[in-house]
Order: structure tokens, then C-alpha cells, then sequence
């Protein structure tokens, strides 16, 4: 939900729509971004019930003025992606069920979910993989979601991206590749800006652009 990612978001739905349609095609489409820093209080509050009622509200802006597809464009807030889909009738694409469909066509079965701690921890995320694509997802130890929680809070959703919360997560990745897992969530997302070109040695999922990819097959 930080500019940063949204960015993201807009750059490559307007990509894909000129890669599928070709010539001078763009994405026909509007976007309510909010100011960050009032999610992030009632996040740390723990009022899921008043960010709820913040995402209906836009969702409703949006179908006020044209939409017909609905996407949230942040892994951690589809904690209350529920206040959404009972906020209008339009289809509402879910960053899991656009992720595990991506882990799915890989032949993938056990993966590796970094985010925030509430994405990891939270069975928001990780029950629509299991029950929607029988894709099971495994979260690093306590002392790595919290820094992994640390440097979502503290430097990316500000624009900092550092070559040591960058090895940091490569860390991570390897340790739970040693674990198990065959690919990695990368379920902020801030963390395809910070991990942009990093070699891994297991496949990456990249959620923003898995979702905005898979946004434009669903309106097209």
C-alpha cells in the first residue's frame, strides 16, 4: 500500500496490457492510494475492524468511478480482504489465489512465505494456499520475522532498500531452502524492489507482479 509498491503496480498492469494487446495499448483504469501512515497505526493497533472499514470505502470509490475488477494492491491488508468482497459486487482478485495458481503451474508443493509478521503468522494467506491450491507455506523462525518485520516497517515502506536487508533475506531463503522448501513467497510487496535481479537458487515468487499479471488475464 506505500507509493513504492503501488508504483510498481501501475508500471507493469500497463506493461502487460501493451505486451497482450500490442501498439499504443495501455490499462484502462483508477486507483485510490492512501496515505500509508494511517494503515500502519491501525495496524499496529490491531484494528483490523477500522482498516476493514478504510478498504470498503475505497472499494466503493473505485466502483463509483468505472471499475469493474477489484485488486488490493498489498499481501499484509487481504487480512480483511472479506470487508472488500461484502462492499460491492464486483470481482475481487485475491494476491493468494493469484500466487498459489503461479506456485501450482510450477508443480510446487511446499514453499517458503516471507512478509510481514502478519502475513506470516496469520492464517489469512497461508489457509488459501493450503485449502484453495494444496500448496502448503512455511515462515522462517521468530527471530527472522521480526526482522524481517523490521525492515518492511522501518526501511522499505519508506524507500530504503539496503544491500544488509538484502543479505539478510538471502540468508533467510537459504536457510529455509535447507528446510524444505522449494521456492519462496515473496509475500511483501516491497520485496520484489529490494530482491530486483538477485540470483536465488530456488524459484521466486514475485507477488506484485503475479497479481497485476494475472489482474490483466482476468479483465482481458
Amino acid at each position: 500500500m506505500t507509493w513504492q509498491s503501488s508504483h510498481e503496480y501501475y508500471k507493469l498492469l500497463n506493461q502487460k496490457v501493451q505486451s497482450v494487446l500490442g501498439g499504443s495499448h495501455s490499462c484502462d483504469c483508477v486507483m485510490v492510494s492512501v496515505d500509508f501512515a494511517k494503515i500502519e497505526k491501525l495496524t499496529f493497533q490491531g484494528d483490523w475492524a477500522g482498516i476493514g472499514e478504510m478498504m470498503a470505502k475505497c472499494t466503493k470509490e473505485l466502483e463509483a468511478a468505472g471499475a469493474e475488477l477489484i485488486i488490493l494492491c498489498t499481501n499484509t491488508i487481504h487480512l480483511v480482504s472479506k470487508a472488500i468482497e461484502a462492499a460491492t459486487t464486483l470481482p475481487f482478485l485475491h494476491i493468494a489465489d493469484a500466487t498459489g495458481e503461479a506456485i501450482k503451474a510450477q508443480g510446487l508443493k511446499k514453499v517458503a512465505l516471507l512478509g510481514t509478521q502478519f502475513t506470516m503468522e496469520k492464517d489469512f494467506y497461508t489457509a488459501v494456499l493450503k485449502e484453495r491450491h494444496q500448496v502448503e507455506a512455511i515462515i522462517p523462525n521468530l527471530e527472522d520475522r521480526k526482522a524481517l518485520q523490521y525492515m518492511i516497517y522501518q526501511e522499505m515502506v519508506k524507500g530504503e532498500f539496503t544491500e544488509e536487508a538484502k543479505a539478510t533475506c538471502e540468508r533467510i531463503i537459504r536457510e529455509m531452502e535447507a528446510e524444505g522448501a522449494e521456492g519462496v513467497i515473496l509475500g511483501c510487496t516491497e520485496l520484489p524492489i529490494l530482491l530486483e535481479d538477485t540470483e536465488l537458487s530456488i524459484p521466486a515468487f514475485n507477488t506484485t507482479q503475479i497479481h497485476a499479471f494475472s489482474a490483466v488475464k482476468l479483465a482481458l
